[in-house]
């Protein structure tokens, strides 16, 4: 049998044999299958970056309200010239002409609640319900609109192997970073269809959750949910930071996200702010005339492969990922069309492969979001993509914020490390390049799942025609002034430290193989706690919840990665502290990255360490904390936890 990790096995990479070496990070093959677009024919930097405007509001009278559906539409992705693609994605309802990939940025003060009615719209012309784009799993545990028997560990029950999944698509929508009541978290179970006017008979149409999260808002707020919709309220109550909005669903948020539904959410304002003018500025606003010039941009970068016509590629097989071609489920306990890793063969960043962004010699604020399903990046600036040239000593690079809003400091990076879901808060000062100067944003980050260490020792670094590339930078004219701080004189806001912890709390991560087909990893990854004599024991998401603090306290959670991965680590409805990171067994402790000495909700476990975040829990309600590679979590890698009385 084939095994991943545990055993010497030969592939393909470009042709060219490897071997995957106990212990060791490789390069693995991105399969392919007839009709995947080869990366390198792709046109390189001839469409400008896309800049995402800002989302209509329907009114504003005591909150700001939005109307935002998620519907199928073309884009294109791929440069000009080259087919278009059809993707999933949000959009203003009222605004027909809002709809793309990533979303329009919705912007939100703080203090000022905002209220977003989300609409399920996947359907045609006609109402009825359009089928996934990608190819679903329904033998894994998930929203499973047709029900049926189920096994013990809640998957679904089938007598033979069955097909992809064909009927209506759910939806629920997260506020990645938002402290928000469980209603309005975009809790995985409670999902809902499309209101299609062909939705199979005995189909449930709404998630477990959904009708008690709806009657809990609907008596707080007064604002009904209707069929197909569910409406989220945000208090905004958390310090100015990169938020971002995502689908959620139980067992198919890899697809979804893959698909497209993603976009910013920017809190801004309260005590936590900068006041206007010490950054560069401006953002885009609502009503901006065109070519209108941006010093704030916010930036997603996510790695795609495409078929030849266009359209979005993800395997639809687990003999893509490591060959294993059967039995799959139910003969073995191996789903036979999840792919425990998924990586894209393109970069796309905003929604458009290896853009260019006309920069002026001044600063800009970048906000960067690692909106990849899988894929670790390691971000640069050089002067060759290729020869990976460093850029001369005037550039300067500073980070100024992550996940929770701002850093005690700024801090110079030569390099950004960034996991799925990790946002960074960048000044980049082009203040003294000629004009004509280009750059490049380059990956070195590998092709293959991040394990920690250094590029060209322990892991060969991307692609450096494909998927090593990002973006580009070319310098033009000046336009406007900048008055901004330079970042190496800025003060930050105050950063209030958490207080002290009432309980540790000591959590796992684990790797599962197969329990039928000896060498055959992963089935399934999980978290966990740990039992007598500190014994692991993995739990799934049905398993009874371990987790329960008190609503109020703060606790210390160790994150104990019993894996080979690196896994991006996600607590919903807090922003944590990271305190340190020590090597299993007993390792010297070592204090975080500068870049993550502020405060967090996603932060990388690296193998065979304890992570240690400081957690507070400021309101009671079900929430969930899982791996933010969206292969694992919608394979287990997800638990439910509860603030307050169970």
């Amino acid at each position: 049998m084939i095994s991943r990790r545990n055993v010497l096995h030969a592939g393909l990479v470009g042709g060219a044999s490897y071997l995957l070496v106990p212990g060791k990070t490789m390069a693995r093959a991105v399969p392919t299958e007839a009709g995947v677009l080869d990366p390198s024919e792709i046109d390189k930097y001839v469409a400008e970056l896309a800049i995402p405007p800002v989302m209509p509001l329907d009114s504003r009278a005591g909150a700001d309200v939005y109307t935002v559906g998620v519907r199928q539409f073309r884009q294109q992705v791929l440069p000009l010239g080259w087919p278009t693609t059809t993707v999933w994605g949000y959009g203003s309802t009222r605004h027909p002409d809002t709809f793309h990939y990533p979303a329009y940025t919705i912007e939100a003060r703080y203090g000022q609640p905002v209220q977003v009615r989300w609409v399920n719209q996947l359907v045609d012309a006609h109402g009825r319900y359009l089928r996934h784009l990608l190819p679903v799993d329904p033998t894994l545990h998930w929203a499973n609109p047709p029900g049926g028997a189920k096994r013990r560990d809640s998957r679904p029950m089938f007598t033979s192997t069955p097909g992809l999944y064909e009927g209506p698509v759910p939806i629920v929508t997260h506020l990645h970073g938002g402290a928000n009541t469980e209603e309005s978290d975009g809790y995985a179970e409670a999902w809902y269809l499309p209101d299609a006017r062909d939705i199979p008979r005995g189909y449930a149409r709404v998630g477990s959750f959904y009708d008690e999260f709806a009657t809990k808002s609907v008596a707080q707020f007064g604002v009904p949910w209707e069929p197909g919709e569910a409406v989220f309220h945000y208090a905004n109550r958390n310090r100015a930071s990169t938020l971002w909005f995502h689908d959620h669903t139980l067992g198919v948020t890899r697809l979804n996200v893959y698909a497209g539904m993603s976009g910013f959410y920017l809190l801004r304002g309260g005590p936590s702010d900068l006041e206007a003018g010490i950054l560069p500025e401006p953002a885009p606003r609502l009503g901006d005339p065109p070519g209108t010039h941006y010093y704030e941009i916010p930036i997603v970068i996510q790695d795609r492969s495409f078929r030849t016509g266009g359209g979005l590629f993800y395997p639809s097989s687990r003999a893509l990922f490591d060959g294993f071609k059967g039995p799959y489920a139910p003969d073995s306990d191996i789903a036979p069309t999840w792919n425990p890793e998924h990586f894209g063969n393109t970069m796309v960043t905003n929604g458009r492969t290896w853009p260019v962004l006309s920069v002026e010699p001044r600063r800009y604020r970048l906000r960067f979001l690692n909106g990849c399903n899988t894929r670790a990046l390691i971000l640069k600036i050089v002067t060759d993509p290729l020869a990976h040239r460093p850029v001369p000593a005037k550039l300067a690079l500073w980070q100024v914020g992550s996940d929770g809003g701002f850093l005690p400091t700024p801090t110079q990076r030569e390099q950004l490390l960034l996991a799925p879901a990790e946002r960074a808060d960048i000044v980049v000062d082009f203040t003294s390049l000629p004009v004509g100067t280009e750059l490049y944003l380059i990956n070195e980050g590998p092709d293959a799942v991040f394990s920690g260490g250094t590029v060209g020792t322990d892991y060969p670094a991307a692609n450096p025609k494909t998927t090593g590339q990002v973006m580009k930078f070319v310098v033009k004219p000046l336009v406007t002034a900048d008055t901004s701080t330079p970042p190496a004189r800025l003060t930050l806001p105050r950063f209030e430290p958490l207080g002290m912890a009432q309980h540790t709390r000591r959590v796992c991560l684990n790797e599962l193989a197969s329990a039928r087909l000896p060498g055959v990893r992963p089935r399934e990854v999980m978290l966990g706690t740990f039992g007598a004599q500190g014994k692991p024991i993995p739990l799934g998401w049905a398993d009874p919840i371990t987790e329960n603090p008190a609503a109020g306290s703060t606790e210390i959670w160790e994150l104990h990665n019993l894996t080979a991965d690196a896994h991006p680590i996600h607590i919903h409805e807090v922003q944590f502290q990271v305190i340190d990171r020590q090597t299993l067994p007993v390792g010297v402790r070592r204090p975080p990255d500068a870049g993550e000495r502020g405060l967090k909700d996603t932060v990388l476990a690296y193998p065979h360490e304890i992570t240690r975040v400081k957690v507070y829990f400021g309101q009671a309600g079900r929430y969930m904390w899982h791996c933010h590679i969206l292969e694992h979590e919608d394979n287990e890698m997800m638990r439910p936890f509860r603030v307050g009385p169970a």
